[in-house]
């Protein structure tokens, strides 16, 4: 069956790459998407459509009006912003009129907040196609992910007639800090999925590989604490003073010393840690951005009710207020062995790759198992997939840079599996 031409791929991958957004704020991007899926013939949903409000975190109102502007700027379709309203993301969904399964595909919107290197030996500088957003990089792949899902789009269009079933295509928001999926699956838009199936560039995994069905994946929980105190002049009443910096950074050394559980991995991190007023204030407030992780949901509850007592113990010591809120989530999942098998044996079928492994310790987080579970609870089977790519950096770092000629390689997994599970014979 006809393919198609990899710089295409390319070409978009690096139009995506040029103007990243973070998560919930991926106006540009969206409508741009938008655009190409309607000029191929598709019938695109968005906003609302897509995203149940009620179930979004991590929204920060003044960047979504910052990049809703700076969209406008920049020349985006009106009509698509006003169609899109204050929620980012997008499904296209290609129904061939014909009896036969429904099967979903999960490509990323969002970038980092990495600023990208200026090194002249950096690929993206080389060929004028770096981050045109200070501190803002894709850094992880995304703009791959949504170059292939285009790909997809395109030849979904071209096989039509060959085809029966219904595809549908989302191009998830806010996947960084596993925010976007848990608001995406609460619309129902994946209720009536039969296969699911979703891959990622990179991931340690070298060019030309294929993983099937990457294992360990951490449940998370993205949580942010505030903790409020009260403010006095450091030098003449400090007995006035209730120091909220104190008692975060108190909270900060318990929960790096959160104790490790006996039946799975645990993680947990203190990101970002910030507070006061200046050097001769008790500092009146203090904001934390923390995260736990455990191999499974039990675990991960776990470390999260103990991160809370920790918090909640170092308050009362200070005698400060303490407030948290859950920013993102995500699962851990089981993969259908019938998805694995298929995978490989369409890995195997691809001339350019020439290794094909079952799985591998995954080893962190992805909101896409929230999609998984959702899709898995009514039935539906579900894959995961690592495609390999020669990184000339890790993930999240300023110097990352994907093969691109393993975008091809994506896209045909992609359009193999499709091929498989919904051409006419």
């Amino acid at each position: 069956m006809s393919t198609i031409d990899p710089r295409t791929l390319i070409n978009w991958r690096r139009q995506f790459h040029a103007y990243p957004e973070t998560g919930w704020t991926e106006f540009a991007t969206t409508a741009r998407v938008i655009q190409t899926l309607e000029s191929m013939g598709h019938q695109v949903l968005t906003g609302t459509q897509v995203i149940n409000p009620d179930f979004v975190r991590g929204y920060n109102r003044q960047a979504v009006k910052n990049s809703q502007a700076a969209a406008k700027a920049a020349g985006i379709d009106e009509g698509i912003l006003q169609r899109i309203g204050d929620y980012t993301g997008c499904a296209a969904v290609f129904d061939t009129g014909r009896p036969g399964p429904v099967v979903a595909l999960r490509f990323e919107l969002d970038c980092v907040n990495v600023q990208e290197s200026t090194c002249t030996s950096h690929t993206p500088q080389q060929e004028n196609f770096a981050s045109n957003q200070p501190g803002f990089m894709h850094a992880c792949g995304h703009d791959g992910h949504m170059a292939i899902g285009l790909g997809v789009a395109q030849w979904l269009m071209d096989h039509r007639d060959q085809l029966h079933g219904c595809v549908k295509l989302l191009f998830q928001p806010a996947e960084e800090g596993v925010r976007g999926a848990r608001p995406m699956a609460e619309s129902g838009i994946l209720d009536d999925v039969d296969f699911f199936a979703c891959g990622h560039l990179g991931c340690d995994i070298p060019s030309n590989t294929i993983v099937a069905a990457p294992e360990k994946f951490l449940s998370t929980l993205k949580i942010d604490m505030s903790f409020q105190g009260k403010a006095a002049h450091a030098g003449m009443e400090p007995h006035l003073g209730k120091n909220a910096l104190a008692a975060a950074c108190h909270t900060t050394l318990q929960l790096l010393s959160l104790p490790t559980h006996g039946e799975g991995m645990t993680r947990v991190n203190v990101g970002v840690l910030h507070g006061g007023e200046g050097r001769n204030v008790i500092p009146s407030h203090a904001q934390m951005q923390v995260e736990v992780r455990g191999e499974n949901e039990k675990i991960n509850n776990f470390m999260y009710e103990e991160a809370m007592r920790r918090a909640q113990g170092a308050a009362l010591s200070f005698d400060v207020q303490l407030e948290t809120q859950i920013m993102g989530e995500a699962v851990n999942f089981v993969p259908d062995d019938e998805m694995t098998e298929l995978i490989m044996a369409i890995a195997r079928d691809i001339p350019s790759v020439k290794h094909v492994q079952r799985s591998m310790n995954f080893n962190g987080s992805d909101d896409a198992t929230v999609l998984i579970k959702r899709v898995q609870s009514h039935g539906g089977k579900a894959a995961y997939f690592v495609i390999g790519s020669d990184l000339k950096a890790g993930h999240h770092q300023s110097e990352f840079d994907i093969d691109e000629d393993q975008l091809f390689t994506g896209y045909t997994v992609f359009t193999q599996l499709l091929e498989r599970l919904l051409l006419a014979r």
